[in-house]
């Protein structure tokens, strides 16, 4: 795998069978894989209790968009450097270095706790935000770690294989400016845009989806007595805005103590040939001097 930072073989447990090239080619088809039982039981429980305290604020989402019955934590990699295990894993990782360059970014890093009675989100692709008209290639990579099971009821993520290759920019029921001012509450039965061919991405805690950044997806609704948890790193190329202001999230002191592959993501790396010097200099020759 010429090119990326992981060797194939740190990957293969996970493949079932197949070879990178042919995981890939599936990705490339169905535009989304889902891998179960990536991280050990442990992990997940650890992971669970670093974000306690933050979804124990029970701070809503503040609108339709985010899920008003919905807690959402950000700059995950400023709260525990813990978190940082999960963008630099090497599944997920391999797939975003393969399709968007090694010099690829974190673009948002975030847990969603879906709580019961949770509506389901405006159909949406995560890399819309660059605003580049379809068709066109991905440019982004989302994962998504299933903290808590993934299940038909309680909220797992609705995805619609294949339509990272669609060429509208829009479909019935896609997000809207609106959305992000709408704070009515709905029932958790209002469904404005059903689909018969999207499927709920089903998994076991500990399981990982990756997808395009093309492909058209929502969070389910919460019909279940428990909420619903999950991770999702977003990946973009090294030459677009970030989602989320990384480098802001954190002082200089931690970002220096994450994992080196880990600040690159954040945005202590270049893009070829020089995008994202520092005062003429590679930002992490600027780190070293000011964390010395």
């Amino acid at each position: 795998m010429d090119g990326l930072s992981v060797p194939e073989e740190q990957i293969l447990p996970w493949l079932g069978g197949r070879s990178f090239a042919e995981a890939r080619a599936d990705f490339d088809s169905d535009g989304y894989l889902i891998f179960e039982n990536v991280l050990p039981a442990e992990k997940v429980q650890r992971v669970r209790a670093a974000l306690r305290p933050f979804l124990d604020a029970d701070v809503a989402g503040r609108n339709d968009f985010e899920g008003l019955k919905s807690n959402r934590v950000y700059a995950m990699l400023a709260k525990w450097r813990e978190f940082a295990d999960l963008v630099t894993h090497p599944l997920p990782l391999t797939f975003a270095e393969a399709d968007l360059g090694r010099s690829c970014l974190l673009s948002a890093c975030l847990a969603i706790n879906l709580h019961p009675g949770e509506t389901v989100q405006p159909w949406h692709f995560d890399d819309n935000h660059l605003r580049v008209p379809r068709p066109r290639p991905s440019f982004g990579v989302s994962t998504f770690w299933a903290i808590d099971p993934m299940t038909e009821d309680n909220g797992a993520t609705e995805i619609l294989p294949g339509s990272h290759l669609w060429e509208t920019n829009s479909i019935e029921g896609a997000n809207r400016a609106a959305d992000f001012a709408n704070i009515k509450i709905r029932d958790v039965d209002d469904d404005p845009a059903p689909r018969g061919d999207a499927i709920k991405a089903v998994m076991p805690a500990g399981s990982l989806m990756v997808t395009k950044g093309t492909l058209w997806h929502r969070g389910g609704a919460n019909r279940s007595d428990k909420p619903r948890l999950i991770v999702t790193p977003q990946y973009c190329p090294g030459w677009a805005r970030q989602l989320e202001n990384m480098a802001m999230t954190m002082t200089v002191e931690q970002a220096a103590a994450l994992p080196e592959r880990a600040r690159e993501l954040i945005g202590y790396s270049i893009h070829p040939p020089f995008m994202g010097y520092v005062d003429g200099m590679h930002p992490k020759r600027v780190l070293d001097k000011t964390s010395a």
